[in-house]
């Protein structure tokens, strides 16, 4: 049985969605401490809307902003904006500033998330080319948009296909550019893969599938090359193919890091007075055995909350089902569980998008929908609840999932 903790002066490094969620459930725990947030940021923001909301007139740090400063104070969070942490020293749970003031902590959470990944091809730093991770970088992208700009997307993953419908509603002419014929297969499962990519191309964006060779200046303009394809002026290119997780300051400081800073199932790292949570954490198990690393908003919320209780010496509660959503288009994509691996996968056609499910021994073990939130939520509880399913009813949509959690009531 875990024993409490006295998690004394905490302090979270990095106030993304983990770090937020952490100080608000430390304080939510009863954690009568101190609780620092430190980031190089201007506020602690919602990351989503970057790619969503960049060209909406409202769009400011303040309207993505988790909470006000005067509600941190009122909370008791002290917050430390735009200032970095360069370095920390795990046996005294201290952090060192960019200006060498020296922190002091009992117990310290890294949330300090990743930084958008390049490619290794000639041409990543010309102007023009542009990742999207932070708001300035969202800032920076939308003020090269005027009605006609020629945008390159490289990447068509869920912020690459984010982006680009943004970009097309916002007047760019749109060319998305991926390695791969049909992304996020094993996200959501080839044939919903496949009917979202197509989408592209119904709504105007030209897709090219072929791998970035470089990034080229031409008279006044870019030019991508893509192995086997076709040269692609461009005004703006965007890079859109991952992230690279921030784990230099907890492999500085000795932490054991391996694509991720390595925790417990506590959330505590190899150093007893440090944790980790949200995109840079990455679970390793008492046998060895590493998990992937989880890159999405609900996964960071749940994370940061979690290792609140570890860090309090209390039982983490139990995760359920993963869960993801994605918008393109005027459409809302929802994800549950897993739809690659072992099993049997099923499809419930009668609307204007698919639905699919995978199911393994009549359990549901994956499931995801457009514009169907019921579903979802009620294929989330069948797979937490292991309740057993037959493939007809999940392929009939005139059989609600609600009914079948019904039935075992």
């Amino acid at each position: 049985m875990t024993m409490p903790r006295a998690a004394g002066r905490v302090v979270i490094v990095g106030a993304g969605l983990a770090g937020f969620s952490a100080a608000e459930q430390l304080r939510a725990l009863g954690h009568d401490g101190s609780i620092t947030l430190i980031d190089s940021e201007p506020a602690a923001y919602d990351r989503p809307p970057l790619s969503k909301r960049l060209f909406d007139e409202d769009f400011t740090v303040e309207s993505l902003a988790f909470s006000t400063a005067e509600k941190l104070t009122n909370k008791g969070i002290d917050a430390l904006f735009g200032r970095t942490v360069t370095s920390i020293d795990p046996d005294a749970a201290t952090a060192v500033l960019d200006d060498g003031t020296v922190v002091e902590a009992d117990t310290l959470l890294l949330t300090v998330g990743g930084r958008a990944r390049t490619l290794p091809v000639p041409g990543m730093r010309l102007p023009g080319v542009h990742v999207l991770r932070s708001f300035d970088d969202a800032i920076a992208i939308r003020d090269r948009v005027v009605d006609g700009t020629r945008a390159v997307v490289i990447g068509a993953g869920l912020i690459g296909a984010e982006l680009a419908s943004s970009l097309l509603l916002a007047g760019a002419a749109v060319t998305l550019v991926d390695p791969v014929a049909v992304p996020l297969v094993p996200a959501v499962g080839e044939l919903l893969a496949g009917h979202l990519h197509q989408m592209h191309a119904v709504h105007g964006i030209d897709v090219i599938v072929g791998l970035t060779a470089g990034v080229e200046p031409a008279d006044g303009h870019l030019v991508v090359t893509v192995d086997q394809g076709p040269r692609l002026d461009a005004d703006l290119v965007i890079v859109g193919v991952g992230l690279v997780p921030n784990t230099e300051v907890a492999a500085a400081a000795g932490i054991d890091t391996e694509n991720g800073i390595l925790i417990d199932e506590s959330y505590r790292t190899s150093a007893s007075k440090v944790y980790a949570a949200g995109d840079v954490s990455r679970r390793r198990d008492p046998d060895g055995a590493s998990h992937r690393r989880e890159e999405h908003w609900e996964a960071a919320q749940l994370s940061g909350q979690h290792a609140a209780y570890g860090m309090l010496g209390l039982e983490v509660p139990d995760r359920g089902a993963p869960w993801f959503w994605s918008d393109r288009h005027g459409i809302h994509l929802e994800a549950t569980g897993r739809l690659s691996g072992p099993g049997e996968l099923v499809v419930r056609e009668g609307g204007a998008h698919p639905a699919v499910f995978l199911i393994e021994q009549d359990v549901l073990v994956g499931a995801a929908a457009v514009d169907d939130n019921n579903t979802v939520r009620a294929a989330r509880r069948l797979i937490d609840q292991r309740i057993p399913v037959a493939a007809d009813e999940l392929a009939d949509p005139a059989v609600p999932l609600r009914s079948l959690l019904r039935a075992v009531r």
